[in-house]
C-alpha cells in the first residue's frame, strides 16, 4: 500500500485491511494473480469473492518500460465504473509509474526529499549537498558534472515534463555506476553525475524528443554543482541560438559566447543595425560573418561560399557602403564581428546555414 483515497461507496474487508495493516492475505493475492493482474498491460475487471470478503474491482496496472511497479485499485460496485471512467484512471498510470520508478532509485531519501535536496544543491543552498551524501545518494569527495538537456522546439507543458522525466529515469538506471541524480524543470532537464565524464550521447539516445545539451565544467564536490549547472544551462541556451556549435556544447568550448551573453544585446555597431533591419541584406550579413570568422581571408571565404572572388569583393564593398564602415580598419572589423555574434544571441540575425 502506497496511498489511498477517501471511500464514499461500499467498503470490503480487503480494502479495510490493506489500509490498516498495509497488506492482504495470501489467499486474496493468489485469487487476484489467477485473475491475470500480473500479466495485465491495460485495465481489467476482477471478479468478487464473497468467501474472501472481496468485492469486484477495476485493476489498472502501473508499468515502467514493461516492468510492473504496482496497481491502481477501484471497487467496482454501486454503481460499476463506466468505460470512460476507467479510461480516465488509466491515463494517470504513466505519471504514477514514473513516480514509483523514481522512488525505487532514490537511495536513503524518498523521491520527494531527494528532489528537494537536488533543488537546494542547484540553488547553492548550504546543507543540501550534505543531505544527499549522508543518504548515500552521491559519493563524498568525488567531482560532480552537471548536464542540461533543453528541448529543441516543444512547448513547455506537463506532457513534455513527463517525457523528460521518463528519459532521465531510464538513463539513471543505465548510469547507476556514476550515481546520477536528476531534476526536471519546466523547460529543461538537469542531470548530475559523479566524476568528470560526460554523457551527452547517452542523453540524446534516452530522450524521445530532440534536445540540445549544455555541459558545465566539473566541480570538486557536490557542493559546487550550482556553478556547473549555471554553465550547463548557459551552454544549452547558446546552442539553441547558434546551431553551428552542434547539439551538445561544453561551456568551456563556447569561446567568445561565454563573454557575449553578459553584454547588452542591443549595443551593436550602428552600421550593422541598418543591415539587420532589412531581410534583403541577409546574404551580405552571412558573407561578412564568414569573412570575419576566417580572419579576413578572401581566399578561404570564397572557397567556403563557393563564390568567385570578384563577387566576394563586390559584397564586401556593399557592406562597407551600407554600413558606412572600413573593413581595412581592425577596430571596425572587431566591432562588426562582435555585433554579428550578439545579434545571433538576441535572435535578430539568423543565418540560413
Amino acid at each position: 500500500m502506497v496511498a489511498y483515497s477517501e471511500q464514499d461507496g461500499q467498503l470490503d474487508d480487503i480494502r479495510r485491511d490493506s489500509i490498516l495493516r498495509r497488506h492482504t492475505t495470501s489467499e486474496v493475492r493468489a485469487f487476484l494473480r489467477a485473475a491475470g493482474i500480473n500479466d495485465a498491460v491495460r485495465p481489467l475487471r476482477t471478479p468478487g469473492a464473497a468467501d474472501l470478503g472481496l468485492l469486484p474491482r477495476v485493476c489498472v496496472p502501473v508499468r515502467h518500460d514493461g516492468r510492473m511497479l504496482g496497481f491502481l485499485w477501484f471497487i467496482d460496485v454501486g454503481p460499476a465504473m463506466t468505460d470512460a471512467e476507467v479510461d480516465v484512471a488509466a491515463a494517470t498510470a504513466p505519471a504514477l509509474a514514473l513516480a514509483l520508478f523514481h522512488e525505487s532509485l532514490a537511495s536513503g531519501l524518498t523521491s520527494h526529499r531527494e528532489l528537494e535536496a537536488i533543488t537546494g544543491v542547484l540553488l547553492g543552498e548550504a546543507g543540501a549537498a550534505r543531505a544527499l551524501i549522508e543518504a548515500g545518494a552521491f559519493p563524498q569527495g568525488v567531482p560532480v558534472t552537471v548536464t542540461v538537456a533543453k528541448p529543441v522546439a516543444a512547448e513547455a507543458d506537463e506532457a513534455l515534463r513527463l517525457r523528460l522525466e521518463r528519459g532521465l529515469l531510464a538513463l539513471r538506471r543505465r548510469l547507476a555506476g556514476h550515481q546520477p541524480l536528476h531534476l526536471v524543470r519546466y523547460d529543461h532537464a538537469v542531470l548530475l553525475t559523479a566524476g568528470t565524464a560526460t554523457f551527452s550521447e547517452e542523453i540524446h539516445s534516452a530522450m524521445d524528443t530532440p534536445v540540445l545539451i549544455g555541459i558545465g565544467r566539473s566541480r570538486p564536490s557536490l557542493a559546487g554543482a550550482a556553478e556547473s549547472y549555471a554553465e550547463a544551462l548557459h551552454a544549452a541556451e547558446v546552442a539553441a541560438k547558434v546551431p553551428e556549435l552542434g547539439r551538445s556544447v561544453e561551456w568551456a568550448r563556447l569561446g567568445v559566447y561565454r563573454m557575449l551573453t553578459r553584454v547588452p544585446h542591443d549595443d551593436l555597431h550602428p552600421g550593422l543595425e541598418r543591415l539587420l533591419g532589412d531581410d534583403q541584406h541577409l546574404p551580405l550579413l552571412e558573407t561578412l560573418e564568414i569573412y570575419l570568422d576566417l580572419a579576413g581571408s578572401a581566399l578561404e571565404t570564397s572557397r567556403r561560399l563557393q563564390l568567385h572572388r570578384t563577387s566576394l569583393y563586390y559584397r564586401l564593398q556593399r557592406v562597407e557602403t551600407l554600413a558606412e564602415t572600413d573593413l581595412a580598419d581592425g577596430g571596425e572589423r572587431l566591432s562588426l564581428h562582435l555585433s554579428l555574434k550578439l545579434a545571433r544571441l538576441s535572435g535578430r540575425y539568423r543565418p540560413r546555414t
